[in-house]
């Protein structure tokens, strides 16, 4: 693949612990408005600019979007973003709860993800890459790095560790208990070590961020139309990512809640599962933990049950049949609760495994039913990818989640000036 070092703005050492923000679309528009006005300053004012107006306000309107705009100049006038005019790359580790994932912050090419060899497994909706695609146009900027898998290459390993042993550039735990360390590697013979091997690297994965990606994609074919003779590592024509070793990556389970059980007893409920091939145990006062693929914990009813499924062999050789996620609306969801399209049903809500099983029983409350699921796995990622198809939505929960507004690439390239002045001043 053809992931290169890049310039960027990024926040001054200093301010990268207030700045820094989760991913834009973690957030409704009421926890979104909220955390702006306790973080006035941080990089989710900018990623959500509507939080600057009223209720009322139109969010995906152009004054929104020139909002964004404003705010980023801003930061930079104010000096928490930096211009860093230098290609380099940046190694970017997360720590939670004890295990840790490091990542290559890079400029993958555009071409990458339109031939395949960077693959998706998502579809993506049309106005939510509007939304990124006028945002991008509006910053002259890619803001949100796309979360990228590649499958382990140990002699990479060894340069990143090196690269790991100076003094990092950032090094903060933000307000969930994630420890944010990043390395600048600016070193001409670390830069081209790491970049060669990324060319031996066969293809990689969108793990998250797909409407990040298709975005970028659509801004840069729509420029080389305007610049035919551009170079294809023209600013634009790169895509903002972060590479992480597939094996350090954690995917947590992506629950299913429905508001109500298609008028059906939670004792018809364990009947239809029977019916549709899953094995039942229960009732229980507490979740059973689905402990191993194709099992599931049911709540109905006030209380919970294991289920539990053996596949057909037809079921076991389709990458996308095979996951869990499918299993359940194949065989229960869509035919016992009538949820044919989990994507617009509104009866329907996704809880990440994050928030644990007591989320889901209080959000099923007396008339709902809830559904936990064993975690899908990066092989099973991998594998549905690799085969060209596609997976269902809301398939994957991984955590811990990126956070966005550490790097800022400009398409139009850093403005030299800027630059030589602000590496003077932290001179």
């Amino acid at each position: 693949m053809h992931a290169y070092p890049m310039s960027c703005l990024r926040p001054a050492p200093d301010k990268a612990s207030t700045f820094a923000a989760l991913p834009y679309d973690v957030f409704d528009r009421a926890s979104a408005k909220a955390y702006v006005e306790a973080h006035p300053k941080s990089f989710l004012a900018i990623d959500r600019p509507e939080t600057a107006f009223g209720p009322g306000q139109d969010m995906y309107a152009p004054e929104v979007y020139a909002k964004a705009k404003e705010l980023l100049d801003e930061r930079i006038e104010d000096g928490t973003l930096v211009a860093d005019g230098r290609k380099c790359y940046y190694l970017y580790r997360l720590e939670q709860a004890g295990r840790s994932q490091t990542g290559i912050v890079c400029a993958a090419a555009v071409d990458d993800f339109v031939d395949g060899t960077i693959r998706r497994h998502e579809n993506t909706r049309a106005d939510k890459e509007k939304d990124r695609i006028d945002h991008i146009a509006a910053l002259d900027a890619q803001t949100g790095p796309v979360f990228l898998a590649y499958r382990d290459n140990p002699v990479l390993a060894i340069i990143l560790n090196a690269a790991m042993s100076g003094r990092p550039l950032y090094d903060f735990t933000d307000e969930y208990g994630v420890r944010q360390t990043v390395w600048r590697v600016a070193r001409q013979d670390a830069v081209d070590a790491i970049e060669a091997m990324l060319e031996q690297i066969r293809c990689a994965y969108i793990a998250d961020g797909h409407h990040r990606a298709a975005s970028a994609v659509k801004v840069a074919l729509a420029r080389r139309e305007e610049h035919p003779n551009a170079s294809s590592k023209a600013p634009w024509n790169l895509v903002l990512s972060v590479l992480f070793p597939a094996s350090e990556l954690k995917i947590l389970a992506y629950n299913r809640v429905v508001e109500d059980t298609a008028g059906l007893t939670a004792d018809e409920l364990l009947a239809a599962a029977k019916d549709a091939g899953f094995a039942a145990e229960g009732p229980f006062t507490e979740a059973p933990e689905p402990e191993e693929r194709h099992t599931f914990a049911l709540f109905a009813g006030g209380s919970w049950y294991r289920l539990s499924l053996t596949l057909t062999p037809e079921e076991e050789q389709d990458p996308v049949a095979s996951l869990d996620c499918s299993l359940l609306q194949d065989r229960f969801l869509s035919p016992v609760l009538h949820i044919e399209d989990p994507r617009r049903d509104p009866r329907i809500s996704f809880v990440g495994g994050i928030e644990g099983t007591e989320a889901l029983s209080k959000a099923a409350g007396d008339a709902g039913c809830a559904f936990s699921l064993f975690p899908t796995s990066m092989d099973e990622l991998m594998r549905v990818a690799d085969a060209g198809l596609l997976m269902p939505p809301k398939s994957t929960w991984f955590e811990p989640k990126l956070r966005s507004g550490l790097f800022i690439r400009p398409l139009s390239g850093i403005d030299p000036e800027l630059a030589m002045k602000q590496e003077a001043g932290e001179a």
